[in-house]
């Protein structure tokens, strides 16, 4: 068989194996995020807590929007400060994963059949992703917008209400059939569906990571994120600082250590991300502490912690040792915080790809 012959049967062998994604991302409303720069100023005008994350309804989102634009900051590289970009922490890392680490990857869920939802279906072919459990709807899909500050802190308000999204009734076996690992993120409007989907990924033998979505999210609706973590089906989970404190409200102990403890009890993989100061995590008894890498100051902290879950992964997919793990997710989380957005750049795969050589980890098959 000549060479180009062989090639077009990789190439169809790989095809075929892409029908079923080594990874799905649950995702039950697409969702489009609006990134831009703002001062502290505007941020003080718009109600719930700086920093945080608070669903707001349409006419509150085109109202900040409005805001905004009339507010935004000129940013040094870009004709337009603001970017937008298929987003939500599950499209974030499933998009980083198939784009940066070339693993393949499928996203579960629903999108509308409006602009917003041509653009996050064009986003995430561009980036390899798998679309053919991604339904679309009639409606709007979901928005976001991402207000980042001079110090890359962001706050963020999703407009969630009226936007479509994936039932719980309308999953199958056939989504599931075929893949290693399903990707969610905790979110009490979406109980059902994230119950439905853990059960029929559990019957099809995929393992379940789980991220703890915000501080909000975990002091507000704690008791149900308790019930699923006690329930033994998720095997990895990640949460950042803010997330681990509240998780942790009202317990003996407090802090990252104690938090990945805890999560460890109920979990295979636990997860701590600290930000500039790099991560915790746990596999049964064994822990590592690993620093972050590259700029301390962050340009947007928007999808740094649905990129390290990439790099992290990707370490599992691999084979790799917890540490390495933890390494190639402080490789991928340093990455996205270089420029605006949850989405990396091309030049910022590269200064990734960089790192993760000077760190010797395995590269990627897919780099360019």
């Amino acid at each position: 068989m000549g060479a180009e012959a062989l090639h077009r049967n990789n190439e169809i062998a790989a095809a075929a194996v892409s029908s079923h994604p080594l990874i799905l991302g649950l995702q039950p409303a697409a969702l489009v995020d609006h990134v831009a720069p703002v001062d502290w100023s505007l941020l003080e005008q718009i109600p719930g807590d700086r920093g945080g994350s608070m669903p707001v309804a349409i006419e509150e989102l085109e109202h900040i929007l409005e805001e905004v634009k009339a507010h935004k900051l000129p940013s040094p590289d870009e004709l337009s400060p603001m970017k937008t970009m298929a987003g939500g922490s599950v499209a974030n890392t499933i998009r980083g994963l198939s784009a940066g680490f070339g693993v393949s990857c499928g996203i579960i869920g629903a999108c509308g059949d409006d602009e917003q939802g041509k653009l996050f279906v064009s986003n995430m072919s561009f980036s390899g992703v798998n679309l053919s459990r991604l339904r679309m709807k009639q409606g709007h899909t979901a928005q976001c917008i991402c207000m980042v500050d001079e110090s890359g802190n962001r706050t963020m308000r999703p407009c969630l209400s009226s936007a479509v999204k994936i039932q719980a009734g309308e999953m199958t076996k056939e989504d599931f059939k075929g893949s290693k690992w399903l990707v969610l993120r905790y979110a009490i409007f979406n109980l059902d569906v994230i119950q439905a989907a853990i059960r029929i990924a559990k019957q099809e033998d995929l393992l379940v990571s789980l991220d703890l979505a915000s501080f909000e999210m975990v002091r507000n609706f704690r008791p149900s994120l308790l019930q699923l973590l006690e329930s033994g089906d998720i095997d990895l989970c990640f949460a950042n600082e803010d997330e681990a404190m509240e998780l942790l409200r009202g317990e003996q102990t407090s802090g990252p250590e104690a938090a990945a403890e805890f999560l460890a009890r109920h979990c295979k993989w636990a997860v701590v991300t600290l930000g500039a100061n790099g991560c915790i995590a746990r596999h049964g008894k064994e822990i590592v502490r690993v620093p972050a890498i590259g700029e301390s100051k962050a340009t947007d902290a928007t999808g740094a912690g649905d990129l390290f879950a990439c790099g992290f992964l990707y370490g599992l997919v691999k084979g790799l040792s917890l540490e390495e793990c933890c390494k190639a997710g402080a490789c991928s989380g340093g990455s996205v915080i270089r420029a605006l957005g949850g989405e990396v750049t091309p030049e910022n795969w590269q200064w990734m790809y960089k790192q993760m050589q000077i760190k010797g980890l395995p590269l990627p098959d897919n780099r360019k």
